[in-house]
């Protein structure tokens, strides 16, 4: 996968002028899996060849625009926020105003970079935070009425599947196997996979052995127990907790490792490879892809642990909006090391958005498969 420097990183920020213009026909998908005005381009294997994908978190707001590749596709517009979705949705089981109000002015920046792009094909989803909260079908109506955009809730399996399409290239081709984890705001996806299948053009595809989705994620995580200050006693408690869901599909997965690594996607693995990597800013560059070994892992969660909150804050792999958050990731990753003891992580700064771009491409037949 290529990046591209976006030339539209400027969209967006004239909120006034945004909401002027008239209203767009919605990106979206319907429950056949094509947008309302795409599936002839789909038909047509998406002439224009510019793609969107749209992952809606509870923790974040990400989106990648691509165009493809003869084996993969370059990135030529990208836009990424916190915006916490989630916040108190495990308490009250509702999204809040703040978050709603939050999420559609990212939604809306989202939208603009897609017209900027000429998107004729695109996928969003949402995840764990609309299907927790009882309001979830009705915040996806204000975002289809609020910023033309129509949401896919999604389920905990297409999230695992998406997760291993977009991490695929990342299997070490001389490993037996891969435990796979994408430690998320409200949930957390474990896949256990084969060695991928082979195709003569385009990324490879997953063979998703097993998986399994826990109820937890560093939101809720954080939220029980607090990420301001986090004793040693509260962080052995976040990891007791999340290893009593990771001993069941351990049970069925945990046996005959041999040859096996671990393939990390999400903000907890990229940002340990930030810190162990001394990074003065963040540089994907670096980490995705990066390789460290078990002892290096726990050397970097001791560090972190025995940072303050101020200290966390200030590192530049972390930042004020992740200080509260981290220590709860790498709680659930301690949880999952302990039934999974490999002794190499491969970290992934993708996931979601780049499965769905693989899947869309596929289906469209660009690498000559359909």
């Amino acid at each position: 996968m290529k990046e591209e420097a976006s030339p539209t990183g400027g969209l967006g920020g004239r909120g006034a002028q945004r909401r002027r213009w008239p209203r767009r026909t919605p990106y979206g998908i319907r429950r056949d899996g094509f947008g309302r005005d795409d599936a002839q381009a789909s038909a047509n294997g998406n002439p224009d060849g510019t793609y969107a994908a749209l992952d809606l978190g509870t923790n974040n707001c990400r989106l990648l625009v691509a165009r493809p590749t003869a084996d993969g596709f370059r990135v030529v517009d990208a836009f990424s926020r916190i915006i916490r979705l989630g916040e108190g949705v495990a308490a009250s089981r509702r999204i809040s105003e703040a978050a709603i109000a939050r999420a559609v002015e990212a939604l809306l920046i989202c939208r603009d970079k897609m017209h900027a792009r000429g998107v004729k094909r695109a996928r969003l989803i949402a995840t764990e935070a609309c299907r927790a909260a009882e309001n979830g079908e009705a915040f996806r109506a204000r975002v289809a009425e609020q910023a033309g955009l129509e949401l896919e809730i999604v389920d905990s399996a297409t999230e695992a599947r998406l997760a291993a399409a977009g991490c695929t290239e990342l299997f070490d081709p001389a490993a037996a196997g891969v435990i796979l984890f994408d430690i998320g705001g409200g949930s957390s996806e474990l896949v256990r996979l084969g060695r991928p299948n082979g195709v003569r053009r385009g990324p490879p595809h997953p063979d998703i052995v097993g998986w399994a989705s826990l109820p937890v994620g560093v939101v809720t995580l954080a939220e029980r127990y607090g990420g301001t200050v986090v004793s040693r006693e509260t962080y052995d408690a976040m990891v007791e907790e999340v290893a009593a869901f990771v001993e069941k599909f351990a049970a069925a997965h945990r046996s005959d490792l041999e040859g096996f690594h671990m393939l990390g996607t999400s903000g907890t693995v990229t940002t340990i490879a930030g810190v162990f990597l001394k990074l003065r800013r963040y540089d994907r560059r670096r980490v995705d892809g990066c390789w460290l070994s078990d002892e290096q892992v726990s050397r970097v969660v001791g560090e972190l642990l025995a940072m303050s909150f101020d200290e966390r804050a200030a590192n530049p792999c972390i930042g004020a909006e992740r200080a509260d958050l981290v220590l709860a990731g790498c709680a659930i990753l301690d949880a999952i090391r302990r039934f999974f003891p490999c002794p190499r992580l491969r970290v992934a700064d993708r996931g979601l958005r780049e499965g769905m771009l693989v899947e869309m491409m596929r289906a469209d037949g660009v690498w000559g498969e359909a």
